[in-house]
Parts: C-alpha cells; structure tokens; sequence
C-alpha cells in the first residue's frame, strides 16, 4: 500500500497552497480532486493586500500580474438620490487606507480558476499533481503503521476504480459541502438565523454607469448590488434577490438569468446596462456559519470553506483559505521535520478559529447592512471621498472599521508558545512586552532599508522568502554602542544547546557557497540591521563570522520613511528599537511576531531565546544554571 506524507482532497484555494508549500518543503503528496478539471468560471476572484504579499514571498505574485487583473484602490457607494428617483454616488473610501501599512494598498481582482493554474504549475514542478476525478470514500486512524497510522480509501468518479492508501495527515479543503467535516461529525454552526439569496453574473457589459470599472456599493429603492471589475474587461454583479426577513422568502427560490439583469438594470437606473456576453451565472444563499473543530488527533484538519461559510462580497473566502493553509503548512512541515513537538498542531485551530470567529461577526454586520435599503440622502452634501462627517450611514462606517481585518493585516493570533506574553513560559526580563511596537502574533511591519553587498533598496519584510523558517532579526543599533552585544549575540548562538546550534544543518560542511538564507540550520535565517548608513558599514570588520555568512543578509538602516518622520533610523522605529541599543525580533515563517528581545552584552538574549523556543520545539535548550546577565 502506498504511503504519503499528506493526502490533500480538493483542489480549490485551500488545498493548493498547502499543496505547494508542502511540495516545496519536500513532502510527498497524493493530492485529489471530484473535478474533471480546475475551476473554469465563477467561484472567488479577490486577492487582499496581505495575500498579495504572501504570494510575492512566495515567488508567486508576478505570475498573477502577468495576467493584468483589475486592482481596487477605491470604493465608491451610491445610495438613493434626494429626490427619490434613481441613484447618486454619496462617498469613495480607500480599499486600503494609509492607516494600514500595505506594499500593495490594493485589492487584486483576478478569477479564482487563473490563480488555481498558478498553483498547479508550481507543485508540478515539484513533482506533485492533482488527480482528477477522485473522490475520498472512507478513512480511519487505525494506528496500523506508527508513521503511516491513518488510512483512506478512495474512488475514481468516473471508471469506480478504487485505490487505498496510507498517511501521515489528511487534509480537508473540499468546501462548503466537505465530506470529511462529516464523517467526522463535526457540526456546522450558524451565527445569524437571517439568510440572503443574491444572483451573481460574471460578464462583458457595456454601460454609462460611470464607475463601473471601480468596487461599487449601490443601494437603491429597488434593491442592493455590488459591482466587482475584473480581467478582460469583466465585470461580476452581485444583486440581491431576497432575504430571510421577506414575508414570502423562499432560500430555494430560482431565478433566471435574465431576471438577475433585470433586477441589476433596475438598481441600476436612471443608467443603462446591456451585456455584450455572460460568462457565468449563479444564485446562491448566504449566512455565516463556523465548524465546531478544526481537527482531529492532530493528523486530520479541515481548511478554507469547510470551516467557515460567509457572504463573499467582503472578498474574504479564497484569502481565509490561503491562510488557514499556510498556518498549518509550516506547523506541519516543522513537527516532520523534528524541530517542534507534534503539540504544537493543536494551534491551528485555536488560532485560524478565533480569525473566522472575528470574520463571521464583520460578515453578519456587513451582509446584514448591506441587504437593508438605504434611505435617500435628503438633500445632504454629497462628500468626495474619505470623508469622516456624520453623514456616514451605518454600512460605510462598519466597512471602514472592518478594512485592517478584511485587508489581512489586522488578522492576530492569541498568546500560545509560538505568541509570547507575560504568561508564557519564557519569562526572562529581556522580552519587550508593551515596550515594543512589535505585537506578538501580529504581522510584522513593513521597512525599507539598504542591502550593504549591493546597494539596492529593499523592502525587509520581503527579504526571506517563504522557506518554512523562523526570522531572526538583529537590530544591532549604532555599531559604536552594540559592538560587544553582537559578538556576544553570535558567540552564544554557537553554544551547542542555544536555539540556533541545536538544529544546525548535519550537511553544513557542504552547502553550496551561494546559499544565502539556510546555510547553517534549515529552521532560521538571520538578519543583521544596522543603524547607520551603508558607506559606514563594512561587513568584515563590523560583523561577527556566523552573522556574516548571511552576507545577502546585512543591512544598513539608512532610508527614510515619512510614517516616522523624525526618526534617523526608520527600520529600527517602527519595529520600536532604540537605535543606540537595537534589539531582535523573532518572527515566525508565516510572517507574524513572535516575540521581542534586548539586544544586551553577555549571554542574556539568547537565553531568553532559548527559553522562548524551548517552549515548543523537540528538544532541550539552555544551561538552567545560567542567568541572563542584564
């Protein structure tokens, strides 16, 4: 009986970025899918601003550029006129406002069926590939093989060819309508008992509504919709059809096609729409709902829409699912690879649960308001854009609230051993806490600075790719007040139970001299900032062997960034370091904070960082007879 690492079912947006990481890390994958084929109409097509960004850490994001989707830097909302005839736009708000410090303050609007191609491609050129069609038919934790325990039998659609096959996980990104979600018998359940029935149609339309190459919100005496552009001169209309709260709603009711266009004309009036093509129609009801569990003995998960279900016109499903994904990738891939006891897998889903919670709460809001008739403005000033006067009705006030949730950078993650805090098992007095700006389990924050062995200006953030290891970042500070705190930095990590030297690489002697982010452990890559300007940074006489092995990895903080204006060391302000002292920040490989630390003289800082990823990992860390000397 074949043996796998993974058995991935589905092969929509959950189950091929697990796929790829996992595929990338080394993993043998049996991957399947009930489709003949990928998705080839309808389905999610937004990319949000910090899925963006994970997909350029990921090699991935030109790809998805190449195919010139439309991108959403405003949106405009259109309410009643004062005059009880027709519509008038009332606002446009930033899809990514200023206070959200994004790369690509942008929404991406590509069909999901593109970016799944994306996806496919980069597994195939690591060996794995979807089989289509198979379905799962049984599964059981059986225990029968120690590395192998669980068993799953599967199906082909259409030749009823049977195969069975055994596995270290199994993973669930099947949808809505998961088969393993119930056979496990986890429960699906449902925040709101009001329900919507919208159309959606994606098409070539020609019309003078004037914004129709923006992200609309149109509420009307006729109804609501929502106009999403998208590649090749498309456009998706969401149009309301019925609610819940209708005397005579029916959530199975059918409409046509040509009944969604007349309802779209009629919202849309006094402006004329006629479609050149539809390439794809739907009807579909809506309401937030979120399984009971995420997983099962820790080797069976569930991912993206077979844990939540919500509106789609947030642009949130295909993003929750990328990061469900990642999330427990790297968590997978660090247990396998034994750096992290297997414990550490029961944090996906008190993490990715309390995200979903926190999405179906906005969801619920935001559905709701959005399905209410707006009243006319009433002869109120019409404002032009981002405006905070009063006369913000309730739908744009909650969409301005929700825009670090739904851009992706306001997602968090609780304190645990991966989040420090003052309850976590590390308690060395050298940890940050509120001193810093860097939030444990929030993304870290974006920095340009200088690359001294080339000169180029570079976004730091972006500097390690996604390779499934921790980032250590030194911020040395001025070299004339940190010199000593560096050496003694480097000098501890190479102590044999520091963090660092437990899981160095067995190959090390023999990894390629152009390797530039894992030369010596594959489960940290290193960092070094400095407060000053490049011409004053000479890497040999500057910095100690081990940190100038990571040549690629030495910077100079010497660009300005006018979110701290005053600051002479931008990178080392916004992370919350003192440039005359510095400080490191552990960040983990999905990008989110997970701790803190002084940079100080003596063995201090890497024994608190034993003790932070003692917490978690495989194996003991640390002399417990040495103190951190202060």
């Amino acid at each position: 009986m074949a043996c796998f690492d993974t058995v991935i079912v589905g092969a929509g947006p959950a189950g091929l970025f697990l796929a790829v990481c996992l595929a990338r890390w080394g993993y043998k994958i049996k991957h399947i899918d009930n489709r003949e084929v990928p998705t080839i109409t309808g389905r999610a097509d937004g990319i949000q601003p910090r899925s963006l960004h994970i997909l350029r850490n990921m090699g991935l994001k030109r790809y998805v550029m190449a195919h010139e989707p439309a991108k959403v830097y405003e949106v405009s909302f259109w309410d009643p006129a004062p005059s009880g005839q027709g519509i008038r736009r009332t606002r446009n708000a930033s899809a990514c406002p200023r206070f959200i410090d994004a790369r690509y303050p942008f929404t991406t609007l590509l069909h999901q069926g593109l970016i799944e191609r994306i996806f496919i491609e980069d597994m195939s050129k690591h060996g794995v590939e979807v089989q289509r069609p198979w379905a799962i038919t049984a599964f059981i934790n059986d225990q029968k093989d120690s590395g192998y325990p669980l068993q799953v039998s599967l199906k082909h659609e259409k030749t009823n060819e049977t195969e069975a096959v055994r596995t270290k996980y199994l993973f669930s990104g099947e949808g809505a309508r998961s088969l393993i979600r119930d056979m496990l018998g986890f429960k699906l359940h449902h925040k709101d008992p009001v329900s919507y029935v919208w159309g959606v149609i994606d098409g070539v339309v020609r019309t003078d509504f004037p914004d129709v190459r923006m992200k609309c919100t149109i509420h009307s005496h006729h109804g609501s919709m929502m106009i999403i552009p998208r590649e090749n001169n498309l456009i998706r209309l969401y149009v309301q059809i019925a609610s819940s709260t209708d005397e005579d709603f029916d959530p199975g009711k059918k409409v046509t096609e040509g009944e969604v266009q007349h309802s779209a004309r009629k919202i849309l009036s006094p402006f004329h729409i006629e479609w050149d093509r539809v390439e794809w129609y739907s009807v579909y009801g809506i309401s937030q709902g979120i399984v009971e569990r995420y997983a099962s003995d820790n080797r069976i998960f569930l991912g993206g829409d077979c844990c939540h279900t919500h509106s789609p016109k947030a642009g949130q499903g295909m993003n929750t699912a990328f990061h469900d994904s990642l999330n427990l990738a790297w968590k997978i891939h660090h247990v396998e690879a034994g750096f992290a006891d297997r414990s550490v897998l029961s944090s996906y889903e008190s993490e990715r649960k309390l995200v979903a919670e926190n999405l179906l709460d906005f969801d619920a809001k935001y559905a709701s308001l959005f399905s209410q008739q707006t009243p006319s403005t009433n002869g109120v000033d019409v404002p032009s854009r981002d405006n905070d006067q009063d006369e913000e009705n309730d739908f744009v006030k909650t969409f301005k609230e929700s825009q670090e949730l739904t851009s992706g950078y306001g997602v968090s993650y609780p304190a645990n051993h991966y989040n420090w805090s003052p309850s976590h098992p590390a308690t060395s007095p050298l940890f940050f806490g509120k001193r810093s700006k860097l939030r444990p389990g929030y993304v870290m924050p974006s920095a340009n600075v200088t690359r001294v062995i080339d000169a180029n200006i570079v976004h730091l953030e972006q500097e390690i790719p996604l390779n499934g290891s921790f980032r250590v970042y030194v911020f040395a500070g001025k070299v004339d007040t940190s010199r000593q705190a560096l050496i003694d930095f480097a000098a501890n990590l190479q102590k044999p139970r520091s963090f660092y030297a437990a899981y160095e690489r067995t190959d090390k002697a023999t990894v390629s001299y152009h390797e530039r982010h894992n030369p010596h452990s594959r489960f940290f890559t290193i960092c070094t900032i400095f407060a000053a300007p490049r011409d004053e940074i000479e890497i040999l006489e500057m910095v100690p062997p081990l940190l100038a092995r990571y040549n690629h990895h030495i910077y100079a903080d010497d660009v300005r960034d006018d979110r701290v204006p005053e600051a002479r060391a931008s990178a080392h302000a916004k992370m919350g370091f003192a440039a005359n002292e510095g400080g490191v920040a552990i960040v983990r490989p999905d990008g989110h904070v997970g701790c803190a630390v002084q940079l100080v003289e003596g063995s201090g800082t890497v024994d608190a960082l034993n003790e932070y990823f003692g917490a978690f990992v495989s194996k003991e860390l640390g002399n417990d007879d040495v103190k951190a000397r202060l």
